[in-house]
């Protein structure tokens, strides 16, 4: 087992043991062979890890697709068939209400969480994105195409508008134009842009929330401060009470 395995094993097992928090390891394809997933997966599983989220992972960047190691594996279906066969985890996957970079069109998406669930993924986290409309929709026509499991809404709060355009282009997420005129007219000021991100991280997961989404998956990009302002905010309003 590789340096990346061992660093998740550990952490996660420091999580649990230290914070009493119930974790859940990421686990991608990217330069990993199968024996190297195996080796990570049994780590996890003696010490006593539960949740996984399996992902295929991004290319490098200035590389259009990703191409696997010898012996490794070129889907995240791939690696929870993997999962479930050999593995007693609770097995979670990803979702693009967006089109994915290497999608032929949206419909490839729905395709790809309903192979996901089929592969026994209990749960699909979305990548983010910033309009609310997105994810209502895509989860309309994944729901329409037979997809069951719970579709948990990706959340990024913007702390860093070069950090935002540079991710967003990667993936292939769009920006509102309102948001981003915003950004832009603060982009001198970091404090500016951060009560911003806040601000709209958390309209958007309050307006997720009431209408019916499962639940939030923040991505804080090391920068928790943001995070605990909106999940502040949250609990205080409480947009739970009001699903719709």
């Amino acid at each position: 087992m590789g340096g990346q395995g061992t660093r998740t094993v550990e952490l996660v097992t420091r999580i649990r043991r230290e914070l009493d928090i119930e974790p859940v390891a990421h686990l991608t394809c990217v330069d990993a062979t199968v024996d190297d997933l195996q080796g990570i997966l049994g780590g996890l599983s003696d010490a006593g890890i539960d949740n996984v989220l399996a992902l295929r992972g991004d290319p490098p960047d200035g590389v259009e697709r990703l191409v696997p190691v010898a012996g490794g594996l070129s889907h995240a279906s791939e690696l929870m068939e993997l999962i479930i066969a050999r593995y007693g985890f609770c097995v979670g996957g990803a979702c693009y209400p967006e089109k994915h970079p290497e999608s032929a069109d949206t419909d490839e998406d729905v395709r790809s969480a309903k192979r996901k669930e089929d592969a026994g993924a209990s749960y699909l986290i979305t990548q983010l994105f910033f309009d609310n409309r997105m994810y209502f929709d895509f989860v309309a026509r994944a729901r329409a195409a037979g997809v069951s499991v719970p579709i948990i809404p990706g959340i990024m709060p913007v702390t860093n508008v070069g950090q935002i355009r540079r991710f967003t282009s990667k993936i292939g997420a769009t920006i509102p134009v309102a948001l981003l005129d915003a950004l832009r007219s603060r982009e001198d000021d970091p404090e500016a842009v951060l009560q911003l991100g806040v601000a709209w991280a958390t309209l958007q997961s309050a307006e997720l929330l009431a209408g019916g989404a499962p639940g939030v998956h923040f991505c804080t990009m090391n920068r928790s401060p943001a995070t605990r302002a909106i999940l502040s905010a949250l609990r205080a309003a409480r947009p739970w009470d009001r699903v719709r």
